[in-house]
């Protein structure tokens, strides 16, 4: 891509704020369940109130994702609720710091049930924002860049808990986190033109109307089927990776098992040089076809995983994994952005976004009697097996006419 292209984006109003908010929010999210983990291991050393606390954050975004994006729509006050989420977010965190270890264990996951309720604004919320601060021209870049935002958080994010965690404490991670949202919050505010697109009113919308309007436009449409089921199948397989990586390290890498932090690093980054190096796929092959290849490459690229012994090795096929992954992202979201009208843009970014989230806590909370059944290595070619699958059922779901969407109005 032309580096004038990007420097063009740079210069749309609002955008510099908006990417630096959804940047920092995403970071705080990805902190969120490596710092919150050790706190209450410190305080409680109970594994299972550490998972149950994290899983009350993601698990609400099945129902949540859906209702959230219609209200975006619907009122088009998209600041108004970004900054509840931001402020939810701190709330919970503040809660948990007070009650883990000293107040009943079941406070905790109500405590991060507050997070929880706006958790997918921070992915598919922000998302659904582009084409309202972007002209069409530039949704190419925009969306390469916003496919970096997420890698990046997902890099910098749990190294900087897991850092703050060992080199301080638990407590100054979630403290940080919180300064995270807070600043995020401020860029936010600093967006303009972000409150437009709303329904008119007397149109007979309704929050249930619209929310209903883009599930039946995700169930469908055969694109955006297919890349829905075929990105929430392929999340639940890395869902496998959070207990399978350790366990690896471990038994084949002869590494701790905190190194695998650095796996998911090396994925993060890997999948950000993609979506970034590739970004000329957009252009000369449909997005929605790049979604599925990208997934079956990843698919076969991550066949070697098992075989590595050494952890450098490990790290660079794991990296070039994370390549080919990178462009699907960004295609994914051209996607969308192609067969969804603007005014339920929110709804299904949100929604997806959602249902993505619980399919990789689904995928988590096998992970570990996979491992065991199968061992680490097999744990890793059935998530590479997932990868197939998603593939093979999102290209067999879209097959189908593409249907006509109206441009947006001014």
């Amino acid at each position: 891509m032309a580096r004038s292209r990007f420097a063009h984006l740079r210069r749309q109003p609002g955008y510099s704020a908006f990417l630096g908010a959804a940047t920092l929010a995403r970071v705080a999210d990805e902190m969120f369940s490596v710092g919150v983990v050790l706190l209450v291991l410190e305080r409680t050393d109970s594994a299972a109130l550490a998972g149950a606390t994290v899983a009350a954050v993601t698990l609400p975004s099945l129902v949540t994702g859906p209702l959230l994006g219609a209200w975006l729509d619907l009122t088009g006050r998209r600041r108004r609720l970004m900054v509840i989420d931001q402020l939810a977010i701190s709330a919970s965190l503040l809660g948990i710091l007070a009650l883990a270890g000293n107040a009943p264990a079941a406070l905790l996951p109500c405590a991060a049930l507050v997070a929880g309720f706006t958790y997918p604004l921070s992915f598919g919320g922000f998302t659904s924002f582009i084409p309202v601060l972007v002209p069409d021209e530039l949704l190419t870049p925009a969306n390469a860049v916003e496919a970096s935002s997420f890698n990046l958080a997902l890099i910098v994010g749990p190294a900087l808990a897991g850092t703050l965690a060992a080199v301080f404490s638990p407590e100054v991670s979630l403290v940080v986190e919180i300064v995270l949202s807070l600043a995020a919050l401020v860029l936010i505010l600093a967006i303009p033109g972000l409150d437009r697109g709303g329904r008119e009113r007397g149109d007979g919308s309704s929050l249930r109307s619209i929310a209903r309007e883009g599930l039946v436009r995700i169930v469908t449409v055969p694109q955006l089927r297919g890349i829905t089921v075929a990105g929430a199948l392929g999340l639940a397989g890395l869902g496998l990776l959070t207990v399978a990586f350790p366990f690896f390290c471990v038994e084949h890498l002869d590494t701790e098992r905190s190194a695998a932090g650095y796996l998911w690093a090396a994925f993060a980054f890997g999948s950000m040089l993609g979506a970034l190096l590739l970004v000329r796929l957009q252009h000369r092959f449909p997005s929605e076809s790049i979604v599925v290849v990208a997934i079956a490459t990843f698919g076969a690229l991550m066949l070697l995983w098992p075989i590595q012994e050494s952890l450098p090795l490990m790290l660079a096929v794991v990296a070039l994994a994370g390549v080919a992954d990178g462009p699907g992202l960004a295609a994914t979201f051209a996607t969308r952005q192609r067969f969804v009208p603007p005014e339920l843009h929110a709804q299904v970014f949100t929604t997806a976004a959602g249902i993505k989230v619980g399919a990789f806590s689904s995928g988590s909370a096998l992970a570990g009697p996979v491992v065991l059944a199968a061992g680490s290595a097999g744990a890793l070619l059935i998530a590479a097996g997932v990868q197939f699958l998603a593939a093979g059922l999102g290209w067999l779901l879209m097959r189908g006419p593409a249907p006509e969407v109206a441009a947006a109005t001014p």
